[in-house]
């Protein structure tokens, strides 16, 4: 059993700041890259920021220069900082990793069941 759990989502006001959390769990042998990616109602799931085991980081263009990803790699877990949200931020964001579970020669997609973000005044 592998589980992804997110929290730290809310409400906050446009400019302002929230830290979200992602722990995984479970029978998990290694964890190759770790991430958020958002949802919003009619519009398609679409990557937010990830970061390989190796520490290369990837994000989204309407992102840089304000969310940071960092990981730690002893307890499984996935940090997302956001900065200077946005309304257009508003959405569900959901935890994912590329992970390889115990005594599985293959590595697989998992995700998280999301947290909500909410940015308004």
């Amino acid at each position: 059993q592998v589980q992804l759990v997110e929290s730290g989502g809310g409400l906050v006001q446009p400019g302002g700041s929230l830290r979200l959390s992602c722990a995984a769990s479970g029978s998990i042998a290694s964890i190759n890259a770790m991430g958020w990616y958002r949802q919003t109602p009619g519009k398609q799931r679409e990557l937010v920021a990830t970061m390989t085991s190796t520490g290369r980081p990837n994000s989204a263009d309407s992102v840089k220069g304000r969310f940071t990803i960092s990981r730690d790699y002893n307890k499984d877990t996935v940090y997302l900082h956001m900065n200077s949200l946005k309304p257009e931020d508003t959405a569900v964001y959901l935890c994912y990793a590329n992970l390889r579970r115990d005594r599985t020669p293959r590595y697989s997609d998992y995700w998280g069941q999301g947290t909500q973000v909410t940015v308004s005044s």
